[in-house]
């Protein structure tokens, strides 16, 4: 049996038509004999009129139909009888009386139902175990569309831009300095590994050198790391890079690729251009360098109000270098014990050693710290966080960026508390596209007591603070930039460095790599750039968490076909497994169980 068209196809033009339908029983109702079969494939569903009389081979089939099973029929296009046309399908006016029925296959009861409504209330490693039949879902094959349509719209926009596609290895060598690599053993060179690619960077980068000028690739990329909701081991991102390009050429590139995936997915229009926030004034406002603007509920530094304090414990912080910062909850003064109990295990979480707080309450400031509090530090308490009647304040006295990050994290738990009460709303169409530009170039590690890379070590230093490598590294901007949308980061980049002795330099004097591991691990990139590496740079973009967005989820496995679960397992396919012994001879390795 051919089919003849898709289940969404057929209307009242195709009335008296002959016509062949496969797909998935999705219902089965049976009116006294009369079997009514709504039948479904990935386009929609047709109802299909099924009667048999009970001696017939047609009757024998319809005894084991079951839904999920798959069939075909073949049979007449009617006219549904007056009153029970369905408005709500898009063939809910006509019906097809089947003729034939051809079972291809014949389906055992589903472990859990295959609609949007009852699949969503099913335990996820239940679904991940039968991804195949959560796939089957309406949401779940709109997710997967949704990833295609973005997809192509993207490969469009940069073949416009007159970008060329181009594959990368996944099979690299081993660089350490970044995330946690996934080796591969090599069985032809015994004791030697690959790593897979954790991304395209130093190929993109040997690219430009090889003057393709304009490169882009839907990458697949690998990382052994702690999973959350918005990361998995094994990734995609759309990866760029480009020859004599400045960082607003970047921004204007990749505002309009947002721009045309927007409408192209959605149908909606992206304003442009985009805002820019430096990193100190997310970190100071926010608390994140990833901050999500649809709301207010912003930090105040009150470092310089308590520096001279009676409060030991502010003025020893700003003594020290630290900073005291606060925000302002609006509104949720009226916090349960139990509330406040998980917002301090929150801060506790981040280093704090408790949290403090004021609660104002009937024009009374309620809180243990009050009573050290001059009247001035009170007055200018007041004026800075604009506090009324119904609001909590809560504090952070901890090195700066300690600081920012507990009440940032405080700030998003805050919200979620006052969306939980009616009394804020965070709509995720509300679409607040930023860039947080100048980075730090260099972070100082407190346990290895040497500078790493803020973001990567091929990161390019703002022009006019090049000269502080030597004697400030912490001082330098890099060229780098990040791509917010509310709340999660989709992706960043950075102008590159191009020149070998600068590259050289960053590894050895500022990063105090070893020249020989530099050779090993980056040799070949320097001796590229002695050959006339021009200047570039590029971004990467999460693929998986930009659809996650466009679709309105916030867990990135909603949008892969087989994604694995946080403890990093393949549920439906049960891997990691163990290998044989003839394998590891193979591969001239032993496994040691861990004590």
């Amino acid at each position: 049996m051919k089919r003849t068209h898709h289940c969404a196809q057929l209307s009242k033009s195709d009335l008296g038509a002959v016509v062949s339908l496969l797909g998935w029983v999705d219902t089965i109702r049976d009116q006294g004999g009369i079997i009514f079969v709504d039948l479904r494939d990935r386009k929609g569903v047709t109802q299909v009129k099924l009667e048999a009389q009970d001696d017939s081979a047609l009757a024998g089939q319809l005894k084991h139909l079951k839904p999920e099973s798959v069939i075909g029929i073949t049979g007449k296009v009617v006219a549904r009888p007056d009153g029970t046309a369905n408005p709500g399908l898009g063939t809910g006016d006509i019906e097809v009386v089947a003729s034939e029925l051809e079972i291809h296959n014949l389906a055992d009861t589903p472990p859990f139902p295959l609609d949007d409504a009852g699949g969503d209330k099913v335990n996820e490693d239940l679904r991940l175990t039968y991804r195949y039949l959560d796939l089957r879902r309406p949401k779940m094959r709109r997710n997967l569309e949704v990833r295609h349509r973005a997809t192509k719209s993207i490969r469009d926009y940069f073949d416009a831009q007159d970008f060329i596609e181009v594959e990368t290895p996944a099979l690299f060598k081993s660089t350490p300095e970044g995330a946690r690599e996934y080796l591969v053993p090599s069985r032809i060179h015994p004791g030697q590994f690959y790593a897979l690619s954790q991304s395209p960077q130093q190929f993109k980068q040997i690219l430009m050198v090889a003057g393709v000028e304009k490169y882009f690739q839907i990458a697949r990329c690998f990382r052994d790391e702690d999973l959350r909701a918005d990361r998995q081991m094994e990734f995609t991102q759309v990866d760029v890079e480009a020859s004599f390009v400045t960082r607003e050429d970047i921004y204007a590139l990749f505002e309009g690729m947002l721009v045309k995936v927007w409408k192209d997915v959605l149908g909606v229009d992206i304003p442009r251009p985009f805002p820019r926030m430096a990193f100190k004034d997310a970190m100071n406002r926010y608390g994140v360098d990833k901050p999500d603007v649809r709301f207010g509920l912003e930090l105040a530094d009150l470092s310089e109000t308590f520096r001279y304090s009676s409060f030991k414990v502010f003025q020893a912080t700003v003594a020290g270098g630290g900073a005291v910062k606060a925000l302002n909850a609006k509104g949720l003064a009226d916090v349960t014990q139990g509330e406040l109990k998980n917002l301090e295990d929150v801060a506790k979480s981040l280093g704090a050693k408790g949290l403090a707080f004021i609660k104002v309450e009937g024009g009374e400031w309620k809180s243990p710290i009050v009573k050290f509090f001059t009247e001035a530090e009170k007055a200018e308490l007041a004026r800075k966080l604009d506090m009324a009647d119904g609001d909590i304040v809560f504090f952070a006295a901890a090195p700066w960026e300690k600081a920012c990050a507990i009440l940032g994290r405080l700030r998003l738990e805050a919200a979620q508390l006052l969306v939980k009460r009616g009394r804020m709303t965070l709509r995720p169409d509300d679409w607040k596209f930023l860039w947080v530009v100048d980075f730090p170039l260099m972070s100082f590690d407190e346990e290895e007591k040497r500078y790493v890379a803020t973001h990567h070590p091929f990161t390019a230093p703002v022009a006019e603070d090049a000269a502080l490598l030597d004697s400030d590294p912490r001082a330098v901007r890099g060229q780098h930039y990040d791509m917010v949308l509310n709340g999660m980061e989709l992706g960043g980049g950075s102008i590159r460095i191009h020149r070998p002795a600068l590259q050289k330099k960053v590894f050895e004097d500022v990063l105090k790599i070893p020249s020989d591991v530099v050779e090993s691990r980056f040799g070949y990139m320097l001796k590229a750039f002695t050959f006339g590496a021009p200047p570039h740079g590029g971004i990467a973009f999460g693929l998986d968490r930009m659809v996650a967005l466009l679709c309105g989820t916030t867990s990135i496995r909603d949008v892969i076909a087989f994604p694995k679960t946080q403890k990093g397992q393949d549920l439906m396919a049960q891997s990691p497994t163990p290998v044989t012994p003839r394998q590891l001879k193979d591969l001239h390795i032993a496994t040691v169980q861990p004590e």
